[in-house]
């Protein structure tokens, strides 16, 4: 039976989905510790991929070759870029890039990858359950937005780089795994979906500080709203 698998970078974000999974098993492959098991009777499957691209890809690449996926979803905190969003909001993220790929000097524009493009684009129907269902939440107190989602191996913290990457790609939010999931998930012909909830603000002064204090907020928020979706699917 295929799994949905998702990826979670940091241990507060692993910890938040992992204690709303049943039957769990512990599965070793290669040091790298994979949990199977059931989010509301749904088959899943969960793994810590570490901060950054590179982490984030790898692990990728071993839940495509190690399981048989239905599909992809990573979840967990990000710094906002549209001064509109507030700490706990969420944002789907429909494009994924990587703004700190750069091969300008070659003619493309900057964050395009060769033979990919400068975005790559998560599943439509996944995109639109998440909306679905994040929409019907009952009590919601945050906003939801749906859009260009930028990752990159920087923790932003200067208001002059964040607001470089709002410009030029018009993203909500910058994170450090996201695009580099979607690379992976794009290549394996994976459907996948981005979700991210907001742990700092673009007004911050002091950004590492807001993500330390909101970061479990942000991946509680997540974790819930996954179990939502797994409810929908059982």
């Amino acid at each position: 039976m295929k799994k949905i698998a998702i990826i979670l970078a940091t241990e507060k974000e692993y910890e938040s989905v992992k204690n709303i999974m049943d039957e769990i098993e512990e599965k070793n492959i290669r040091n790298e510790i994979f949990l199977e098991g059931k989010i509301e009777k749904i088959p899943c499957v969960i793994a810590q991929s570490g901060v950054g691209k590179v982490n984030a890809a790898r692990m990728t690449q071993m839940l495509i070759d190690n399981f048989k996926l239905e599909s992809i979803i990573n979840l967990g905190a990000a710094g906002a870029l549209d001064p509109m969003l507030n700490v706990g909001d969420i944002v789907i993220g429909e494009e994924l890039v990587q703004h700190d790929f750069d091969i300008t000097a070659f003619g493309h524009t900057k964050g395009y990858i060769t033979d990919i493009g400068d975005r790559i684009y998560s599943n439509h129907n996944l995109v639109e359950d998440f909306k679905k269902i994040i929409k019907n939440t009952e009590d919601r107190i945050y906003k939801i937005e749906t859009g260009t989602i930028a990752s990159g191996d920087i923790f932003c913290t200067e208001s002059h780089m964040k607001n470089k990457i709002y410009a030029k790609f018009d993203a909500k939010c910058v994170e450090m795994e996201g695009a580099a999931i979607a690379q992976v998930c794009y290549l394996e012909e994976i459907p996948f979906v981005i979700i991210r909830s907001i742990s700092d603000t673009a007004n911050s002064d002091n950004n590492a500080m807001e993500y330390e204090q909101f970061e479990e907020l942000a991946s509680r928020r997540c974790a819930n709203i996954l179990k939502e979706y797994m409810k929908k699917l059982a």
